[in-house]
């Protein structure tokens, strides 16, 4: 018997498989959606949080949060979602020569 919390069961659709191989081999992907693609196909061939903690050196809540929002949310979960704050601004200051 298992004790602790329950690991959500975690099925892949036909097509999700395929979907998250392209983000975790593309160049252009960006390496934490790369990363979270191959956390959740790990967890889906059924190794353990702890499992994939351990082989892709991640701390064990991190594997827990990428699983459950799998989950909750399927392949849009994984994605970045929009951070705090106003975005970003590149200023440009032109010098005068004196």
């Amino acid at each position: 018997m298992r004790l602790g919390r329950p690991i959500p069961e975690l099925t892949l659709s036909a097509e999700e498989p395929e979907t998250l191989e392209r983000w975790a081999r593309r160049p252009s992907s960006a390496q934490a959606l790369a990363l979270r693609a191959r956390v959740i196909l790990a967890c889906a061939a059924g190794q353990t949080n702890t499992q994939v903690s351990a082989a892709m050196r991640l701390s064990k809540p991190a594997v827990g949060k990428w699983r459950r929002r799998f989950v909750a949310r399927r392949l849009n979960g994984l994605l970045d979602e929009p951070r705090p704050g106003a975005p970003a601004r590149l200023v440009t200051r032109m010098w005068s020569a004196c």
